[in-house]
């Protein structure tokens, strides 16, 4: 994931939740597998939890919204 971030995002533009633009100007969103597991849980209270640790994020570190999840 990291290189793929730092390739497309050189000469680019970084934006919030994993999203960027390349140096074309075309859109991409850089994600774990893992988080969408976690977004996707039962636990309404988890999932939001795992959301707001997203919101908070430009390059998505998949340790933050596991910590979230696990209610930290």
């Amino acid at each position: 994931m990291d290189r793929l971030w730092e390739g497309l995002s050189a000469g680019g533009e970084i934006q919030q939740c994993g999203w960027l633009k390349d140096r074309y100007g075309l859109s991409w969103q850089v994600i774990p597998s893992r988080l969408m597991e976690l977004m996707q849980d039962p636990d309404p209270e988890r999932s939001r939890r795992v959301m707001q640790a997203m919101f908070r994020m430009e390059k998505i570190d998949i340790r933050e919204p596991e910590a979230a999840h696990a209610g930290g």
